[in-house]
């Protein structure tokens, strides 16, 4: 009996196999293919991608032997308006520090800062800090605070990088003793590298010393000599 009634019950399954294959067996031909074909894009998709990552790397590394910034300024900016991802952002930065280089400081500026607004993460700290050294000898320290303020900030990593800048324009302005004090703090500050340690104090050292006071105003030149008069002829 026990027999019987498993091959009754196989009957049914293959019935209702067959019931479910006439009812969706097309939509289940036409989901199979497109599984297959998804699968077949996403590998041929890759295989491009990988391969543009090639080319733009290449790219990339021919821009950087070009030995004259006007030269490199405009390979870099063709890498950047063809690429995607990091490389566009490294692209854009490497043409902003070619023209900066090739004395082009107010486009150089202007992409630091387009970079700047555009990236919250590394590449866009960089802008910034560059954008900072580039109008440091001319901007107001208002100016440079507003550009670095998202970097000034407590446990920020790129914070005393951005205040080196600022205590350069007090410098630059003649506040001597105020860029001293800051140079001493950054010199101080654990979170600085060392590499800016050792130039932060170095520069308070420079300025304790008085060589960055104003030592007095020169004193104007004496009258010119009179311009001595030939003599007279005599009387005849």
């Amino acid at each position: 009996m026990s027999d019987i009634f498993r091959e009754v019950q196989e009957d049914v399954r293959r019935e209702r196999l067959e019931k479910l294959w006439k009812t969706y067996g097309t939509w289940f031909i036409v989901f199979a293919v497109l599984v297959l074909a998804g699968i077949g894009g996403f590998q041929v998709w890759r295989r491009h991608e990988a391969a543009q990552r090639v080319k733009t790397s290449d790219a990339y590394a021919a821009a950087q032997r070009i030995t004259d910034p006007a030269q490199a300024a405009p390979a870099f900016e063709k890498i950047a308006d063809s690429a995607r991802g990091g490389y566009r952002l490294l692209a854009k930065l490497s043409q902003a520090n070619a023209l900066h280089a090739s004395g082009k400081a107010l486009d150089a500026v202007n992409l630091y800062k387009e970079i700047a607004a555009e990236d919250s993460g590394d590449v866009g700290a960089v802008a910034r800090l560059r954008a900072g050294w580039a109008l440091s000898n001319s901007a107001p320290r208002s100016d440079l605070e507003s550009l670095l303020a998202p970097l000034d900030t407590p446990g920020n990593a790129w914070r005393p990088l951005a205040n080196e800048i600022l205590a350069f324009s007090d410098y630059r302005a003649a506040k001597v003793k105020q860029a001293a004090t800051e140079y001493r703090a950054l010199a101080e500050d654990a979170q600085s590298p060392d590499t800016l340690r050792t130039r932060a104090r170095a520069m308070a050292a420079f300025l304790d010393s008085g060589a960055g006071a104003d030592s007095g105003t020169v004193p104007p030149p004496p009258p010119p000599a009179a311009t001595p008069q030939p003599p007279a002829a005599p009387a005849q």
